[in-house]
């Protein structure tokens, strides 16, 4: 859905930024900004800076940097148009009627309604565990170690033995056969007609991010099978982009995501404090889960059955998160088959001392791989090292295939460079990228030219939102052209033209990205941190140094481009020009 910008600006200006992140956030007032600990990484000291009039936030630890919007976007993982829904419905803002052609339409309204069966269905479910009928599931539950408040929690219900009280609830309510078919609440054969998909079961709702229901995982009372039973896929109901207890989880702030195989287990970490605990949805782990984590965490903690079954799916998903560049490690749960067993008998002490220990996913897979051969075997151990170097060929950057090298090679006993020529052999022999090869003690430093290029044109777009009067006095030596970067040239444009219009609003400027990171480097550039300088002359020198910095790059970067533009060429000429007159002209900071 497109809201147009006009409202898009209402929303935010009507949503001041301290007002909500002080909802999210302890924060105390330090000169004209609010400071605070950072929500997005764990630290000790307050480095997360709110601006009341940039109406902007910016860690200056994690570079989380943004607008209202960005906030909730990062905090809630709402998505943009959830966001300004959201903060419209709070400022009491009328958003414009989304403009659907008449599928969009149809298939949102189909949407609504398997949201709103599904969920009166959990609320008949959610009902009928608190009945007479409903003793047999709530005991199973309170069996297994949960409170009644984790129950209330996850929402959690029961089916009855006969296999049409749902149908005949939601028909009660208006809902026809179709639309519960449709939901996968329900099926269809000529001897029964239509009948509850769900029967005899403790029931799971499913929800999304946003607390929706949008399907159910039943667990049968007794030995019926199948053990466990989920709702078919549907309109709304994707299994391999869900994962259950993300709604909660996407909150926890952990720093990271504990995976489980089960239901149950989610729900004891959860009742235990790891709030960070999510499962898949009865089927293996997938690519789209994997990319649906990588927008909570950065690493994953999988904590897989410790049977044999375990291992391979923990492999498998070793695999996929290395695919969506997130960091996988391996819980090791022994003596105990899964997180539940584990937490009842041992604790939340233990588990969690277990998940510092948590096991690097490249080590586990050699650990499991060591078990295929005999290491007593000259042999033998020969060709285990050769399965290492072709495991170690699968890191394509050289500091981290040279730091791993030298990892295995400790923990395994081999020499370093033997290592690496093993390495760098299998590397040739399989067509794998060439392995570099330098000696261990060589130390190579990276210096980033383009950065330090970049840090005048930051540091003059911060001092000028910190002082926009100086604005007419430079406007004639700098314009948005003189930014080298395309964000930056991007940034000034919209920021100039607000100033020569006297309405400069910073946080507006973010929303023209949508973009993560683009947003994150964007408010970085409103929040660089100028050097305190004691005299009004320090001032306007350290100002006059940087607007000669930007100018100069500015020339460097058109006379490069001159040979082969015209335009160029005339941008050259032009700038040399101002840049003679600019290191001559006094800029006074009254």
């Amino acid at each position: 859905m497109y809201y147009p910008d006009e409202v898009v600006e209402e929303v935010r200006m009507k949503n001041d930024i301290v007002d909500v992140i002080s909802g999210y956030v302890k924060m105390q007032r330090r000169g004209s900004n609010y400071f605070g600990l950072c929500p997005f990484h764990n630290e000790k000291s307050p480095s997360f800076s709110v601006s009341q009039i940039k109406q902007m936030y910016y860690c200056f630890g994690c570079g989380a940097g943004g607008n209202v919007f960005t906030f909730l976007m990062e905090y809630e993982n709402y998505s943009f148009e959830e966001a300004i829904k959201f903060l419209a419905d709070k400022a009491g803002v009328s958003l414009p009627e989304a403009d659907y052609s008449v599928e969009a339409r149809r298939n949102e309204n189909k949407r609504a309604k398997l949201l709103a069966v599904n969920k009166e269905a959990a609320r008949y479910f959610y009902y009928q565990l608190r009945s007479q009928k409903g003793q047999v599931g709530y005991r199973y539950l309170r069996e297994r170690a949960l409170s009644d408040e984790t129950i209330k929690k996850f929402g959690l219900g029961f089916a009855h033995v006969t296999s049409d009280d749902l149908t005949k609830y939601l028909k009660s309510k208006g809902y026809e056969d179709k639309l519960i078919m449709e939901a996968g609440l329900a099926g269809f054969d000529e001897k029964y007609g239509v009948h509850d998909k769900f029967w005899n079961r403790v029931m799971f709702p499913i929800q999304d991010g946003n607390h929706r229901v949008i399907g159910f995982g039943g667990r049968v009372m007794g030995d019926g099978k199948p053990k466990y039973l989920n709702s078919p896929e549907t309109m709304i109901f994707d299994k391999s982009k869900n994962l259950y207890g993300l709604n909660f989880a996407r909150t926890a702030r952990a720093g990271h995501i504990i995976l489980c195989e089960g239901y149950m287990d989610v729900i004891a970490m959860h009742q235990s404090g790891f709030t960070q605990a999510v499962a898949s949805l009865g089927t293996s782990f997938t690519a789209g889960q994997a990319n649906l984590l990588r927008r909570y965490a950065k690493e994953v903690i999988l904590a897989y059955d410790s049977d044999g079954a375990g291992v391979n799916a923990a492999l498998r998903a070793i695999g996929i998160l290395k695919e969506a560049g997130l960091t996988g490690k391996v819980l090791n749960l022994e003596p105990y088959k899964d997180p539940d067993e584990f937490m009842k008998n041992l604790g939340e002490d233990v588990f969690k001392e277990r998940l510092r220990q948590a096991e690097n996913s490249f080590f586990f897979e050699l650990r499991m791989s060591e078990k295929n051969y005999n290491l007593k075997d000259p042999e033998s151990k020969t060709r285990f090292h050769r399965e290492i170097a072709q495991k170690l060929c699968g890191f394509s950057e050289e500091v981290e295939r040279e730091n791993y090298i030298e990892a295995v090679a400790e923990k395994y006993h081999i020499g370093f460079d033997n290592l690496r020529k093993l390495v760098a052999a299998c590397a040739v022999q399989t067509g794998m990228a060439k392995v570099a090869v330098r000696p261990k003690s060589g130390i190579q430093k990276k210096t980033d030219a383009e950065e330090n290029k970049k840090k005048p044109q930051k540091l003059l777009l911060t001092w000028l939102a910190e002082e926009p009067s100086l604005y007419p006095q430079i406007k004639k030596y700098i314009s948005s052209k003189d930014f080298t970067s395309d964000l930056y040239r991007k940034i000034a444009e919209k920021f100039f033209e607000d100033l020569e219009n006297g309405a400069f609003h910073p946080a507006d400027i973010i929303s023209m990205f949508t973009d993560e990171q683009q947003q994150r480097e964007a408010a970085g550039v409103f929040n660089t941190k100028l050097v305190e300088l004691s005299t009004k002359a320090e001032k306007e020198k350290a100002f006059h140094d940087i607007l000669v910095a930007v100018k100069r790059e500015s020339l460097n970067y058109f006379t490069e481009q001159a040979s082969a533009d015209m335009l160029m060429l005339n941008q050259m000429i032009a700038g040399k020009k101002e840049l003679e007159e600019l290191s001559k002209t006094h800029i006074s900071l009254d």
